[in-house]
């Protein structure tokens, strides 16, 4: 059997798997090919109705085992009708240096060039007590950082009683996890981040001073026709308030280059977002129409355009970042030792490669020494905690951007599948 995993966030993303099928299938002509994942569940009879394909599963059913025991060719759901989550299990992070807990699944926006939601259904929320329990079984199996990850990370907790918010279940880990070291936060929406979810962005040690924000455009037309909540100079003004309160914060964000009806002025617009915002992680997206969605009806860039635009965006936000690199010279930074002993990432998730080896898993105090292309070496000064013995290697986040659109307002990408949606 061979199962393939779907993604949905591009037009590109689908031709890309139905490529992948027949790849399978002349690569293993006698096998079972599977189809799941979020492009299989938005539209399962195109891929039910392909030659190479034995069975469509939904992302409701694929975690389930008595789906896959029932032989179904077609076994897709209601997604929309799917109100229940769960956090991945503890052990399937052994070996890892960051372990990744999912907290929160679905989006109940409805940014216009994204088709996330149809694949993933409505926001739902993993209960507190289930993530505490997650997150206490692998720090105790050694991981010295943690990821919380989300579809839409900033609306956790809206379906849950009482309704809890994102800030609520941070301060409850950091309270009922005391041997957490580090806890990093995946995509956030701008316009969410509370006064609660600030204070821990910017006072608590243990939360990571790296925020990524679902940013999308620097322009308020095209914020408003991207139907996104949030306007041009409330980004700037929250990032002026995070800096100033933590000054070491590092800010990443996904842009989209060449949103329909995107003129040069509103594209100087989210070009200038990149400095205005000190965006040094930047996600940077040629727009891409998605079948079904508002914004492919809209009036189109011309591709050669868009492919441009998203050249000089990655072009300027490379400028920014290379300064910010040169800047941390000479600084101390805590850096969680990856795979395979002599790299990791400092906590505002710069990228440094170590003088010394030392065990996966392990947070060293280090002194970042020089800046050769875009990483940063560094020696060390001390070990401040060792993980357990038992991480053998780490699969990490990556450093390069992606090449699809991200989902609104956050696709867990960065981080979890950190793709935007």
């Amino acid at each position: 059997m061979v199962v393939v995993n779907s993604c949905a966030v591009t037009n590109e993303a689908v031709r890309s798997t139905r490529q992948a099928i027949r790849r399978a299938k002349r690569a293993r002509p006698g096998a079972e090919i599977v189809v799941t994942g979020c492009a299989a569940q938005i539209d399962p009879a195109s891929f039910a109705a392909m030659p190479e394909v034995a069975r469509v599963v939904g992302n409701a059913e694929k975690l389930d085992p008595a789906v896959w025991a029932a032989n179904d060719r077609m076994a897709v759901s209601d997604i929309m009708a799917v109100r229940e989550t769960a956090p991945h299990l503890a052990h399937a992070f052994t070996g890892h240096a960051r372990a990744f807990v999912e907290v929160q699944n679905g989006c109940d926006h409805r940014c216009t060039f994204c088709a996330i939601p149809y694949g993933r259904g409505n926001s739902r929320s993993v209960p507190a007590g289930a993530v505490i329990d997650h997150i206490a079984a692998v720090v105790a199996q050694g991981h010295s950082e943690v990821v919380l990850t989300g579809v839409d990370l900033t609306s956790y907790g809206h379906d849950l009683p009482g309704k809890p918010d994102l800030g609520a279940l941070v301060e409850r880990i950091l309270r009922h996890i005391p041997a957490i070291q580090r806890l990093r936060l995946s995509s956030l929406d701008s316009i969410e981040i509370d006064d609660r979810l600030f204070a821990l962005l910017t006072q608590e040690p243990r939360v990571m001073p790296h925020v990524h924000l679902s940013l999308q455009a620097g322009d308020d037309m095209i914020l408003k026709r991207m139907k996104r909540r949030h306007s041009r100079a409330e980004a700037v003004a929250l990032v002026e308030r995070l800096k100033t309160a933590r000054p070491e914060i590092a800010i990443g964000a996904d842009i989209i280059a060449g949103f329909p009806t995107e003129t040069p002025e509103m594209f100087a617009n989210s070009l200038s977002l990149i400095a205005d915002c000190d965006i040094v992680h930047a996600h940077i997206f040629p727009f891409s129409p998605r079948t079904g969605t508002p914004a492919a009806r809209m009036p189109q860039v011309a591709p050669p355009e868009v492919k441009a635009r998203a050249a000089t965006l990655r072009a300027r936000a490379a400028e920014h970042r290379a300064a910010w690199l040169r800047s941390l010279i000479g600084t101390e930074q805590d850096v969680l030792v990856e795979r395979p002993g002599d790299r990791g990432h400092a906590g505002n998730f710069a990228e440094v490669r170590l003088t010394e080896t030392h065990p996966v898993g392990s947070v060293i105090r280090t002194t970042i020494t020089r800046l050769e292309g875009t990483t940063l070496t560094a020696r060390s000064t001390h070990t401040r905690a060792k993980a357990g013995a038992q991480l053998g290697g780490a699969r990490d986040l990556p450093q390069s951007p992606p090449t699809g659109p991200r989902p609104s307002p956050g696709y867990g990408a960065t981080f979890n599948e950190k793709i935007p949606a």
